[in-house]
């Protein structure tokens, strides 16, 4: 057990919540606040950051104190500096935990890692959506049933150019007959990876009680654990006598 709570940062683009009065009825305080709410609730230690800081806010003190990072973002993905990009790229390497949500599909960050284009198709009508678990042992899906609904969500579709998922824990059927696989689990380095679907801005999904579940769950899988450090390079003193 950790001896202290997971240090968790919420980043956030926050420009839909401030430039369209649908999304800021819905999250007055921002998505990154919303969900930070929901997380310091859950006995996380939290914090938020945004694009518009310097530095997107995720300078290196910032991301040396942080366990867990989540990631939203939809329209300014190209505004991300790759500088900022490459420090969180080396971070998640060496055991930070990071967590992709919906439209941060095309995040530099997501693609940097996965190494694909992480494409898809898209239809946004306000469709029904069922979140199948299909990993019901993960830790991802502790408390859930085998399924759960949401009313009215934006469509992803199948082909996901991302690599296949080292654990695949959800599956999205839609309203409209399409699939997507809505919740892939990866190591890169020392770091957990999880990609979450949910969460067009324009409806209240990060309310859902599932959804924020399922973001917690990933925070506690995620989170970096008491391994050891792997070396690399020269190695010139070997560990048995020779």
């Amino acid at each position: 057990m950790r001896p202290e709570p997971i240090r968790v940062l919420v980043w956030n683009e926050y420009r839909h919540e401030r430039d369209d009065p649908r999304v800021r009825a819905l999250y007055p305080q921002g998505i990154h606040g919303a969900l930070a709410d929901y997380l310091r609730r859950q006995g996380f230690a939290v914090s938020t950051a945004t694009l518009d800081e310097p530095e997107h806010g995720l300078n290196e003190a910032v991301l040396a104190a942080t366990d867990v990072l989540i990631w939203w973002g939809h329209v300014a993905h190209h505004e991300v500096q790759d500088a900022i990009v490459a420090r969180v790229h080396r971070h998640v390497l060496n055991g930070m935990g990071l967590i992709v949500l919906h439209s941060a599909h095309h995040a530099k960050i997501f693609r940097a890692l996965l190494g694909t284009r992480c494409d898809l198709k898209w239809r946004e009508m306000g469709e029904r959506e069922r979140i199948w678990v299909v990993a019901p042992h993960h830790p991802i899906a502790e408390g859930l049933d085998e399924s759960f609904t949401i009313e009215h969500e934006e469509m992803y579709g199948e082909f996901f150019d991302v690599p296949p998922p080292e654990t695949l824990v959800f599956i999205s059927w839609f309203q409209g007959g399409e699939v997507f696989r809505s919740g892939c689990c990866y190591t890169r380095g020392r770091g957990k990876i999880f990609y979450f679907r949910p969460g067009h801005e324009t409806y209240p999904t990060y309310h859902h009680p599932q959804v924020l579940r399922v973001i917690a769950n990933a925070v506690r899988w995620a989170a970096p654990t008491s391994g050891p450090l792997p070396t690399f390079g020269h190695h010139p003193s070997p560990p048995e006598p020779l």
